[in-house]
Parts: structure tokens; sequence; C-alpha cells
């Protein structure tokens, strides 16, 4: 076994000894580790081009974020995705361990199917620097060992909240070419250069334990020429095979831009921008991420709170995702009633869910086929947005030439 193997084993292994054992022994938490009685086989997984597509989820968040994580797993769950939850260091083991055990509580489906994570040895939580960059890089390794024959890498925080069911999702993605990747960016950094670009930034995060604080240099530097620098939105959905370039890096522009960005402010809004436009994933770059958010003019450092006088526009945006959520906001309620038809405590139900739908009686607690996907109204709003911005990608120059 080697070094890498021996640092997944706790988020590979946990399917195979009891909860508490593995708190006591082990770093990490799964929520495939509760036992329980009576459940269906795991129904068999079709992957490949000729199969649906299928999605690893990255769910994160901080201290207090365990519900809200829990909550929004409910809202994306389907057994044909995997799932690693990870909350930062600030959060207490304690917290981990109940938000591992709520799932295997919540999602039976979750024991069966091996699907869902919680990582054991999470990142700071620094809200500036490496930090967050070297977790997301470090779930797509996990990611990529766990499961390798996922098509798209999905990056969403406790604050997210999705628009439509999986099987819209999944439905919609089965007639989108698999090797495009979602991000939001622009070469043109504007304001960006002077208070983004050029800083230095020592996050004490990486290397100090408990701290989450950053340190800003008194020089600055210049605004790199040996690439092209990349910003914009932290939030992505990316394909596998750029996710390999970037943790494999068979070139080296992969190396020397994660070290390069180490040192910027907010890595996440530009390391994965600036690595595929300036490498040959360039002309499979869809600018656009996918998420509904609303701006104040001018914008701040995050996006508003959505509140329920956004509903006409969210339910009319045929967008997947949406940023900002407080956590008892009854818009989420109102998602939840009218178009995800999710109850309390439950998985959204889909055509894998084969159990009676009762107050009492979960439907997702039985499943037969979960290759087949059941779309509702919303899946006809997003291929028609997905449509749009895959024409207007084709028609435009690329926009890494930006």
């Amino acid at each position: 076994m080697g070094a890498a193997d021996k640092w997944l084993l706790p988020l590979v292994s946990v399917s195979f000894v009891s909860l508490m054992l593995f708190l006591s022994a082990l770093s990490g938490f799964s929520a495939s580790s509760a036992l329980f009685a009576r459940l269906p086989p795991p129904s068999y997984v079709r992957r490949g081009a000729a199969a649906p597509p299928a999605f690893a989820y990255l769910l994160a968040g901080g201290r207090g974020d365990g519900r809200r994580l829990l909550r929004l797993l409910l809202a994306v769950y389907h057994p044909r995705n995997q799932y690693l939850l990870h909350l930062s260091a600030d959060a207490p083991d304690p917290e981990r361990a109940e938000l591992a055990a709520a799932v295997a509580r919540a999602v039976p489906a979750a024991t069966a199917f091996g699907n869902v994570d919680v990582v054991g040895r999470p990142a700071a939580g620094t809200p500036m620097g490496s930090s967050g960059l070297a977790a997301t890089l470090r779930a797509a390794a996990a990611l990529l060992r766990l499961d390798a024959e996922w098509d798209w890498f999905v990056t969403l925080h406790a604050a997210d909240y999705p628009l439509v069911t999986q099987d819209d999702l999944i439905h919609v993605f089965s007639s989108v070419p698999r090797h495009l990747n979602f991000i939001d960016h622009t070469s043109d950094i504007g304001w960006k250069e002077g208070q983004r670009v050029q800083p230095v930034i020592v996050d004490a995060g990486i290397y100090l334990a408990g701290r989450s604080q950053f340190f800003q240099a008194t020089q600055k530097r210049d605004t790199p020429d040996g690439f092209k620098f990349f910003t914009g939105s932290p939030w992505v959905i990316l394909n596998r095979r750029f996710i390999e370039y970037c943790i494999f890096g068979w070139e080296n522009l992969p190396r020397t831009l994660l070290m390069y960005f180490t040192n910027v402010m907010l890595p996440l809004e530009g390391y994965f921008h600036s690595v595929a436009c300036n490498s040959d994933f360039r002309n499979s770059t869809v600018n656009n991420d996918l998420r509904y958010m609303v701006w104040d003019d001018p914008p701040q450092m995050e996006p508003r709170f959505l509140d329920s006088t956004h509903y006409d526009e969210i339910v009319n945006s045929g967008v997947p995702f949406a940023r900002k959520f407080q956590e008892k906001e009854y818009l989420l309620d109102k998602i939840d009633e009218k178009i995800l038809r999710r109850w309390r405590q439950r998985p959204v139900p889909g055509a894998w869910c084969t159990g009676r739908n009762r107050w009492f009686s979960d439907p997702c607690s039985q499943w037969s086929n979960v290759n087949i996907v059941r779309p509702g109204p919303q899946a006809e709003k997003f291929r028609r947005y997905m449509d749009r911005i895959l024409e207007e990608s084709k028609s435009s120059n690329s926009s890494c030439a930006q």
C-alpha cells in the first residue's frame, strides 16, 4: 500500500467497519458505516459514454454548517453520483461525526451504494489564502480515487442550493459534450490587479494548527507575464479529464500555477480559470458557472442573500444552482416544496425511488434501476438555458482569448 492509499484509507474502508470503531481508530467518517436491516442491494450503476452522466460533488462548509450540508446533500443526492462532505478545521470532530451519522440515518441508499464520505482531517477554514484551493484539489483527488468514472466535478457550499432535481440535471447533461468545463472567467482583471493579483498573501492555516488568519507582505509583485491571468467565479463544474490534468499534471503548467496561486489572496477565483485558459483545455471552456446570484451595484465580496422575493426569477432562470441562502430562509422550504418535491429530512425522490410516498414512509428507502431518470418541469427550462449558452459558446471566439 502506497502513501496515497494510506492517506485515502479513512475515506475508502469505512464501509467495512462500524461508525464507533471508525471514529475511535481512524480520522475520516463515512455515511456508509451505519448498519441498516432489510435494505435492497445496490443496483448496477452503468458507466461510460453510453450511460447517463455521473457527478462528483464537493459539499463544503465551516463550523456550525453540519445541518446545512446534510440538507444540501439530501437536495442533490442520487445513487449514480459520488459525494464528499468537508467541514473545515474550525468545526469540532463531534460535528463531523454527527454529520456522518445523520447522513446514514437520512439516506439509506448511501449505505448500500457507499457513495457519501465525510473528510476526517479537514483543511483550515481561512477565508483568504491557499487553504480553500488546497482543500478543493485534495477533495478532487479523493473523488478520483473513490470513483474514477464520474464525468463532472461540482463544487457547492453550505449556502448553495439546487434549483433542479438530479433527474433533471442528469437528463440535461446527457446531451452535453463531456469534455466541456463550466467556468465563469475573464482576463479583464481591472481593479483586481492591484487588490487581488499583485498583493502577496501567506495563509497561516496551511502551516499553523488552529490558525485561520493570513499575512500580507508589505511589497507587491508584478502581474505575471509568463502566463495570462484569468479571474472569475470560484464555483465551477469541471470535467474529469481536466481534473486529472490539474491533479496529475502531465505538463508542468498546473504545478507552476499552483505555486503562484499559493500566495494569491483568493486563488479559487483564478486557479482553474488560468490553468484552463493557458492550456489545451481553452477550447473546451464554457464561460458560465451555472449559478443564480444577485449582486449589489457595485458588487461586494459576496452576492446578496436570496429570499422569497427572488422566487419567480429563480424558477424562470433555468440555471441548476443558486446562492447565497441563510440557513433558515423560507425560500429554501418553498424550493423543496414547489421545485424539488422534497419532504423534510428525505432525499429528493427520483425515478430510482420505488417505495411508497407517505408521510411515514420515504420512497427512496427502496430502489430499483438507478440508470433511468424522470425529468420534471424545470428540466425543460434548464435545457433551453443550456442550449443557449452552448450555442453562444460555439458562435463566439474562445472566451479564453478575452
